[in-house]
């Protein structure tokens, strides 16, 4: 058997412990040139036995890390270390996120020879102290500049802290761009760097991948791969998408269409995508779609047709798509659509990786250039005949529980297999949901309403024992309900000497409802009526609210006929101001018995300036003629 160049060229630097930098074309065997060394350092209990080490050199601890950027290139590394190591018996473990904690953790603990993991979960177990790193002898970074391109770096540096200081390191990829170089000179110790290339060509593929770039129609691209898929001798085909949405959806209308497809992105749990990669390789399903996830180091035998369904980002990106067939020496075929808006991101591709498809070709799925390049069968639609349809499908590959954690790639996921494992695990609703109860300030609506503070009179009844007490809001003005009721309690009632006052008072037969005004006003004070006996004056008069500045009353006549006469020929009209206005207090009915006189006069509401009011006419010309209000350009004040 013939080894690879990168094979050939690695191997013997390798072996002898030197620190190498490999870069070679994709599917040229870079995996066997960088595990064959790692197998050879690690000390078993086969090589006690054959006297090549002594038993003080066994330990369970890892003697050989290799970390790698994605979870599909760890399964394939590990297998591809499992067959070489098979015959000395070398244990290989797999570690990455998405699966359970657990079961990595016994591995560790019943002893492991070579690790291959992803930066994250090997971050984890290190920093719990469940993975010991003391005694690795040599270190792999494999698909280096990925790993710089998805932000792993940090995360390197961190591993590679864990590490001793002495090691042999070996960094392999198909690109090796000035980041990995730094890289290389900072943790590496005199680096040989070997760039293998093959003898049948110096382009950056191999020879025997023939390339097809067609400028396609977004809307046309569904049935143009439908057709593309029904070539003639197409083995497993794989399709390359940017974004996760727009895998799941060819995915489907693929399925749609009667083609035994699968998909892998990262919305979709481990378990489903390595469902659907054993499914793959086992040849039940002949379609992959995927992203990028897929695009680096994955090896599947049989791999005849890669279509990039969307334009790539870069270069890079383009050479591992295509490098997903015509490995091994085995011939494969690449095609590239190119939307309309991607043709300057494709030109720039064109120009780095010097192809000769600068201005690609219109096409249809109609076009018979593309039944003819493709080696299409005339009359091929978009549907794939039923008597073609003889994969099993996806579904008939068993979804392994891998115990996923949360996040994206476990058990929170969106894929189809997250989903059917929650509904499994979530039980039936059996209980009606809880109805909500509206309330308005801290009280059911549907409670006895209960009064406002604002809006209720204060003679209003205090509220029951068992309704919800309210905090009271306070109020910088009194409404005239309340003034009145003030005013009519401090009426002479309270000088009362002789006999009670009548039981009976205003608000209690007619509650007064406060109007809201832009203004204040002043209530009305209303009077009781006369009784049948004599009432002593009230030793200090009752006074209305105060405002501003004080304003001085005329001072009543002296005699109470004089008033009682007044009052009897014509009630005094306050006349209309540009201000407002003072409420003209109702005189009494006049009584049938003697009165005496007030002391003072009562003062109505004081408004702004000081201001006083004319004297009062005599008694004698009081009851002549009534005496009129004078016109002020403020309040005016009632007279008594």
């Amino acid at each position: 058997m013939t080894p690879f160049p990168i094979q050939e060229m690695t191997l013997p630097v390798a072996l002898s412990g030197t620190d190498v930098i490999g870069q070679a074309k994709t599917g040229t065997g870079k995996t066997l040139g960088f595990g064959l060394p790692l197998l050879e350092r690690v000390v078993v209990p086969a090589d006690v036995e054959a006297g090549r080490a002594t038993p003080e050199q066994l330990t369970d601890a890892p003697q050989a890390l290799v970390v790698v950027p994605t979870r599909e290139l760890c399964t394939q590394v590990t297998n591809d270390l499992l067959t070489a190591g098979k015959v000395r018996n070398v244990r290989v473990l797999a570690i990455y996120g998405g699966r359970a904690y657990e079961p990595q953790v016994e591995a560790l603990k019943k002893g492991v020879d070579v690790i291959v993991g992803t930066p994250g979960r090997l971050l984890d177990l290190a920093g719990q102290k469940k993975l010991d790193l003391s005694r690795v002898k040599a270190l792999v970074l494999d698909e280096a500049d990925e790993m710089l391109d998805l932000g792993f770096l940090p995360d390197v540096e961190k591993i590679i802290n864990y590490l001793p200081a002495r090691r042999q390191t070996m960094l392999f990829s198909a690109t090796m761009p000035g980041a990995v170089i730094g890289l290389a000179r900072r943790y590496m110790s005199q680096p040989t760097h070997i760039r293998a290339t093959s003898p049948d060509g110096e382009g950056v593929t191999v020879a025997n991948i023939t390339q097809h770039v067609f400028r396609a129609h977004n809307m046309d691209k569904p049935e143009l791969v439908s057709r593309i898929l029904q070539a003639e001798g197409r083995g497993l085909a794989m399709i390359f998408c940017r974004t996760k949405r727009t895998a799941a959806d060819i995915a489907e209308q693929l399925e749609k269409r009667g083609f035994a497809s699968g998909a892998v992105h990262g919305d979709l749990g481990q378990g489903a995508r390595e469902q659907a990669l054993r499914a793959f390789r086992n040849g039940k399903v002949d379609v992959l779609v995927c992203t990028d996830v897929a695009a680096r180091g994955i090896d599947v035998e049989g791999v005849t047709h890669v279509i990039n369904y969307q334009t790539p980002e870069d270069e890079k990106t383009f050479l591992h798509r295509v490098g997903r067939t015509g490995r091994a020496g085995n011939k494969g075929t690449a095609v590239t659509l190119v939307d309309w808006d991607d043709i300057p991101r494709w030109q720039l591709i064109n120009k780095a990786l010097e192809l000769d498809f600068h201005e690609p070709e219109e096409t249809y799925s109609t076009s018979p250039h593309l039944y003819e390049l493709l080696n299409i069968p005339a009359g091929t639609k978009g549907i794939l005949p039923r008597a073609e349809r003889v994969r099993a499908g996806l579904k008939a590959e068993e979804l392994e529980d891998l115990g996923e954690t949360g996040g994206r790639g476990g058990r929170g996921g969106r894929g189809p297999a997250a989903t059917a494992t929650v509904a499994e695990e979530r039980p039936a609703r059996t209980r009606t949901p809880r109805q909500r109860r509206r309330t308005r300030g801290g009280a059911e609506v549907s409670a006895a309403p209960v009064t406002p503070v604002a809006e209720a009179p204060e003679t209003a009844a205090a509220p029951a024992e068992d309704e919800p007490r309210r905090p009271r809001r306070r109020r910088t003005r009194v409404s005239a309900a309340s003034a009145a009721v003030a005013v009519a309690e401090a009426a002479p009632v309270a000088a009362v000497v002789e006999a009670p006052v009548a039981p009976v008072a205003p608000a209690e037969e007619a509650p007064v409802q406060p109007k809201r005004t832009r203004t204040r006003k002043v209530a009305v004070a209303e009077t009781t009526p006369e009784p049948d006996f004599q009432i002593a004056p009230p030793s200090e008069p009752v006074k209305a609210r105060r405002t501003t500045r004080p304003r001085k009353v005329a001072e009543a006549a002296p005699a109470a006929e004089a008033a009682s006469a007044v009052a009897e020929e014509a009630p005094v009209q306050p006349k209309r101001t540009r201000t407002r206005k003072v409420a003209v207090a109702e005189t009494t009915p006049e009584p049938d018995f003697q009165i005496a006189p007030p002391s003072e006069p009562v003062k109505a509401r004081r408004t702004t300036r000081t201001r006083k009011a004319a004297e009062p006419a005599p008694a004698a010309e009081a009851a002549e003629a009534p005496a009129k209000p004078k016109r002020t350009r403020t309040r005016k004040a009632a007279e008594a």
